[in-house]
């Protein structure tokens, strides 16, 4: 298998993904991710971005620049992480949750699959533990 994927942005620059030891997922230059995280063959972390010791994403998963994906969170399939957002530590975002550019989710928050979290906001744990966000 290939052990990275060079890709073309829409401003013309190359950007070189290499695999991620656990799962195969594409890593770009710039990216730091934790050996201990897993990243599945299909997902993609985008340079900038930062996946803690323990995080989990998923297939066909986005982790945009500037993202943190915190330890022990875990990214269900095809979740997108905008630039610049923060997922805490032992979150849980289910099946195909957006979370915009800037949001903040606190540590141990669970998103209900299909979600949306909205650019900027600020998601924080409240009363029954876990709080969670319906669509």
């Amino acid at each position: 298998m290939k052990r990275y994927e060079d890709l073309e942005t829409e401003d013309g620059k190359v950007v070189r993904y290499r695999r991620h030891e656990n799962g195969g997922g594409l890593v770009a230059a710039g990216a730091s991710v934790d050996p201990d995280a897993f990243v599945a063959d299909t997902a993609w972390i985008d340079p900038g971005a930062h996946v803690e010791a323990g995080a989990h994403i998923g297939p066909h998963g986005w982790v945009e620049p500037g993202a943190v994906v915190a330890s022990g969170a875990r990214l269900g399939s095809h979740v997108h992480v905008g630039r610049d957002a923060l997922v805490g530590s032992a979150a849980r975002l289910g099946a195909r949750v957006d979370v915009g550019a800037g949001a903040q989710l606190a540590r141990g928050v669970v998103v209900e699959p299909e979600a949306h979290v909205p650019a900027g906001a600020q998601v924080a744990r409240r009363g029954f533990a876990p709080h969670v966000l319906a669509a």
